[in-house]
């Protein structure tokens, strides 16, 4: 399969148009007082356009994205964008990394060198990955599905053959968090014997139905806790998954609509304390918006949504993995589980509490979260064979 370097490079037609669009903003009203309680707060919305209207520099950003080595190919039909740094160090051990939504690629932009190049930040070559991230079908630098039945489970397998046929490696390690938690199970639950080890961050999308025997008294309080919040911060998820073209004429059409509705999420679902650029900086925020507005990808994104409640099996959601799995857990990551949630059907084999961090833990928690992938696959690099890779 042919691999081609991709370098980003946002046509500036499609920049003149953003600007003239945030210009002509039409913002909505607000109750008095309402802050954050009825989403997101037209003050910040306000200043934020503003900023990216008059001083938000893509042409920089752009640049340093193009550090990294940038590829495309094409898997079983699909255009695939993907980040592939090789490390440094003995035998680097290959990594692959799934985003989920509201993020993208983006989310491990700080992690990447961590990961390839340990000794330079003071950490062990022997711990050096091989880091490949992708960006999934309908996100980004990828192509858009223009057909039914894209879930996460058909991007398992992509996954597989990117990492096996693509790139030459017969095992690898993998990892990932939100849809790419469940995306990296599906992978490791179809393609065990190519799959070292999995790190997550959250257990992801799998239920196991509603008559679990023997329940405990922390994973009772956690399904209460997780049918509450779905009631508070569910909307979302029900209307990407019913209904997503008909959200994607606004998303699509108005990039503060866009903003707004990403912005949201990165406040609620990170360990910000209410104060979101306690976290993430305006240019990291629009860094990733602008992966989604400058692509038109924002419609496929939630679609995958759609596709995920209507055509994936759940049986791939209630079968056991026996890959071993080390679990990140990060105390502002919606509900934390419980241990033996988890066990229920991953082959826990690390089990880290963090002490801070949030739903968006490679852009939170850089160091944290690289210290934790170190550790749980040290042991796991004896089991590790790579196939001679491909030049790319």
């Amino acid at each position: 399969m042919e691999v081609h370097s991709f370098t980003i490079d946002i046509p500036g037609h499609v920049l003149d148009d953003l600007r003239e669009r945030l210009s002509e903003t039409r913002f909505p009203d607000e109750v008095e007082g309402a802050g954050w309680d009825y989403g997101t707060n037209l003050g910040y919305m306000q200043e934020i356009v503003d900023y990216w209207q008059n001083r938000f520099d893509w042409r920089t950003c752009e640049a340093e994205l193009n550090r990294y080595h940038h590829f495309r190919t094409e898997v079983a039909g699909s255009g695939i964008h993907f980040i592939h740094e090789r490390g440094r160090g003995e035998e680097p051990l290959p990594i692959i990394l799934t985003h989920g939504w509201p993020d993208s690629f983006y989310r491990y932009h700080t992690i990447i060198p961590l990961l390839t190049d340990p000794a330079r930040f003071g950490g062990d070559p022997a711990d050096a990955f091989d880091v490949i991230v992708p960006s999934m079908p309908g996100y980004g630098f990828s192509d858009r599905p223009h057909e039914r039945g894209m879930t996460s489970a058909r991007i398992a397998d992509l996954w597989a053959r990117l990492m096996t046929d693509v790139l030459g490696y017969e095992r690898f390690a993998a990892g990932g968090g939100d849809i790419g938690s469940g995306v990296s199970q599906l992978l490791a639950l179809r393609h065990p014997g190519q799959v070292v080890g999995l790190h997550l961050t959250d257990v992801g999308f799998f239920s196991l139905g509603a008559d679990i025997p023997d329940l405990s008294e922390n994973e009772r309080r956690y399904l209460a806790a997780i049918q509450e919040l779905w009631m508070q911060e569910g909307a979302y998820s029900m209307v990407q998954s019913t209904k997503p073209q008909t959200l994607a004429y606004g998303l699509a059409d108005s990039p503060a609509g866009l903003a707004a509705w990403f912005i949201e999420k990165f406040r609620s679902w990170s360990d910000c304390g209410g104060e979101i650029e306690r976290r993430f900086s305006k240019d990291e925020l629009l860094i990733n918006i602008m992966i989604y507005w400058a692509t038109e990808t924002i419609g496929s994104s939630i679609r995958l949504y759609y596709e995920n409640m209507h055509s994936l099996p759940l049986q791939f959601l209630q079968e056991h993995i026996d890959v071993p799995v080390g679990m990140a857990v990060f105390p502002k990551d919606f509900i934390p589980p419980p241990r033996e949630w988890a066990e229920r059907r991953l082959n826990v084999q690390r089990w880290t509490e963090m002490p801070r961090g949030g739903h968006f833990t490679a852009m939170e928690e850089p160091e944290l979260f690289v210290q934790d992938i170190r550790a749980f696959f040290r042991p796991l690099r004896a089991e590790h064979r790579e196939a001679p890779g491909v030049s790319t």
